[in-house]
């Protein structure tokens, strides 16, 4: 156990916020697997998210042509700026990643790593997949069943399942004990590998959406009547349109995969 974070935060005097779901990782194996599956290189610019007290950063730093490191917290940019003296590659945007506006990456061509607190897992992967311009790759930590039902495969989808797999390919590369974070966190986590589509899907994004929200509206219900009711057509107009498609009307969202949908949307 690498308690690097835990005495440089008790030497600061800076205490972790909950508010702000702070679980810092201790562990060097975790670290280790999170770069390896972050694929780096000597000319990639990496964006990093919550990088804390640095332990990740660090390594990013050894590894990458440049590093953008946002920071809400601004005790954590205090130690950041002295743990990484002496690094010139490094960036400190002292912001809130959800409002980070887009011409601040709009110039890069770059991935994304990060030990993401657990709430903000989905905003951010969010915000990055439906950006102009897509990270070419994202290496996260996040909640292990965050993680679990964004790799969901059919008959087991969900709403995030499909708004994720729409845009990317995700792969859970490792599982990491709550033990590997100081303070420890209730649940385990995982990292998480999202690549972007080389070719995206030729759909309306507002539109695709439309469709599998109204499906997904009521996850329990068959598609007839949650598409019907959510989308305000006839029921025996939707039963055509699902079965021109090869979609049972009985059938419910979780079977449907990412294709079936784009159908759907297409046809709709």
């Amino acid at each position: 156990m690498n308690v690097t974070a835990k005495n440089t935060l008790r030497k600061a005097g800076f205490p972790p916020l909950k508010r702000l779901g702070q679980n810092f990782l201790a562990d060097k194996n975790a670290v280790k697997k999170v770069i390896k599956a972050s694929q780096l290189g000597p000319d990639d610019v990496v964006l990093e998210i919550g990088p804390g007290t640095g332990v990740l950063t660090l390594e990013l730093a050894k590894r990458a042509k440049r590093v953008i490191a946002v920071e809400k917290d601004k005790r954590m940019q205090t130690i950041l700026k002295d743990t990484l003296k002496g690094f010139d590659n490094v960036e400190i945007l002292g912001q809130d990643a959800r409002k980070m506006p887009e011409m601040a990456i709009k110039t890069y061509t770059y991935k994304v790593v990060a030990n993401l607190p657990f709430y903000l897992a989905s905003p951010i992967i969010r915000k990055f997949l439906e950006s102009k311009n897509q990270p070419r790759q994202m290496a996260l930590i996040i909640q292990k069943e965050v993680a679990q039902r964004i790799c969901a495969k059919v008959p087991d989808m969900n709403l995030l399942a499909v708004s994720v797999q729409f845009y990317a390919e995700p792969e859970i590369i490792s599982f990491v004990s709550k033990k590997a974070f100081w303070p420890q966190p209730e649940v385990d986590a995982a990292i998480i590998k999202i690549v972007p589509r080389r070719k995206r899907f030729l759909i309306d994004p507002g539109k695709f959406f439309s469709v599998v929200k109204a499906g997904f509206s009521q996850p329990r219900k068959q598609l007839l009547n949650n598409l019907s009711r959510k989308l305000g057509r006839e029921k025996e107009k939707v039963k055509v349109w699902l079965i021109r498609n090869n979609i049972q009307p009985s059938q419910r969202a979780e079977t449907l995969a990412v294709k079936d949908w784009v159908k759907l949307a297409k046809t709709l």
